[in-house]
């Protein structure tokens, strides 16, 4: 199984909104004490038994090229995609089967690429009600604001342990018990 994590590499957007899957995919590594390695590809990867942890190191728009070399070289078919999703309020989290992109640049990516969109996913409330989010461009590659920082542990978190959770679970199981 892949479970991959979405965000935008280096220090200029390593706290943006954007980069919410990344935060969640280290807590998994960071919680299973494993260590990142480089991949065969523009990618980021740890091992824990069947599991493969990966985070792709191109921008997030061009996620699938790195997703579908993953898929290629382990021959994975099944594959979790960890992202953040601006129509969830900060504090949801929510696992889905397949569908759309929703208008998520590095999804749509991960559909062209793999020519499919039944993969699964857990998406990441990141809309704050109180802040404007036009352009969302903009929106998702600014930081939460410091006030948030609580909230935002506490979805990592609930994230890691629903992760956990849908490893030994069905995807309708996990999705009954944490959406």
């Amino acid at each position: 199984m892949l479970v991959v994590g979405l965000g935008n590499t280096g220090i200029k957007y390593s706290l943006t909104k954007h980069n919410f899957g990344f935060w969640v995919i280290d807590k998994m590594i960071e919680k299973s004490s494993l260590k990142w390695k480089s991949g065969y590809g523009d990618y980021l990867y740890a091992k824990d038994k069947n599991i493969i942890f990966a985070k792709p190191t191109s921008l997030m728009n061009n996620s699938g090229v790195a997703i579908k070399d993953l898929c290629n070289h382990y021959n994975q078919s099944k594959l979790i995609i960890v992202y953040d999703d601006i129509d969830l309020s900060l504090g949801s989290i929510r696992f889905k089967e397949g569908g759309g992109s929703g208008g998520h640049k590095g999804i749509e990516s991960i559909i062209y690429q793999l020519e499919t969109e039944d993969f699964h996913r857990l998406k990441l409330g990141i809309a704050l009600g109180d802040l404007n989010m036009r352009p969302l461009e903009h929106y998702v590659l600014k930081p939460f604001p410091k006030k948030y920082r609580e909230d935002i542990d506490t979805v990592i978190m609930r994230a890691t342990d629903a992760l956990d959770f849908y490893f030994k679970n069905s995807i309708t199981e996990t999705m009954n018990k944490y959406n």
